[in-house]
């Protein structure tokens, strides 16, 4: 199998789809997907966001396409080794807080399994997890990919101090939220 590519591969072929995106007049980002998707499956009939002309954005369902292609030829065909490289001290941390697979993956079997379906805390949490991450997304005016790849390369400053607050967002989560969730 193949080794992951080294960041001066995969830093400037994200460099030239960012470039090749601007000088087209294309923002990047993942959940004006889910807004074209919705429109698609009717939405617009429910609520005023979800009319508009879908069909301007097809280039984009074009890109999540390639990313999920992308992502399982990666996952099942390039990657032979899924173990993280990570500090023994985190792995010590990770496993005292209940991940005993800590180190092993990049997705923990505790939080990614299909079991999360059948234990109500999990569902619960996936559940207010997936309307704050829609909401927060929605009210930034973006995600973190759109804001964090596409606004940075533009120069946006609202890009800028949305992925700040995502930043501090995601390190109040993980330091003091998380450790009472779990």
């Amino acid at each position: 199998m193949y080794d992951p590519w080294p960041w001066y591969v995969s830093g400037p072929l994200m460099t030239l789809v960012m470039v090749t995106l601007l000088l087209i007049g294309k923002r990047f980002g993942m959940s004006s997907n889910l807004r074209t998707m919705c429109t698609i499956c009717g939405a617009g009939k429910v609520s005023d966001f979800f009319r508009f002309d879908w069909k301007a954005q097809r280039w984009n369902l074009i890109v999540i396409t390639g990313i999920i292609i992308g992502g399982f030829i990666a996952s099942n065909f390039l990657s032979s080794d899924t173990s993280v490289d990570l500090n023994p001290e985190v792995i010590s941390d990770l496993q005292s807080k209940g991940f005993v697979s800590a180190g092993e993956s990049y997705m923990p079997e505790q939080l990614f399994s299909n079991d999360a379906f059948t234990n109500p805390k999990s569902l619960l949490m996936l559940i207010i997890g997936g309307l704050l991450v829609g909401f927060g997304a929605r009210y930034a005016g973006g995600c973190t990919s759109g804001h964090a790849i596409s606004g940075l390369s533009d120069l946006q400053l609202p890009s800028l101090i949305a992925v700040i607050g995502f930043f501090i967002g995601g390190l109040v989560m993980i330091h003091f939220i998380f450790p009472l969730i779990f």
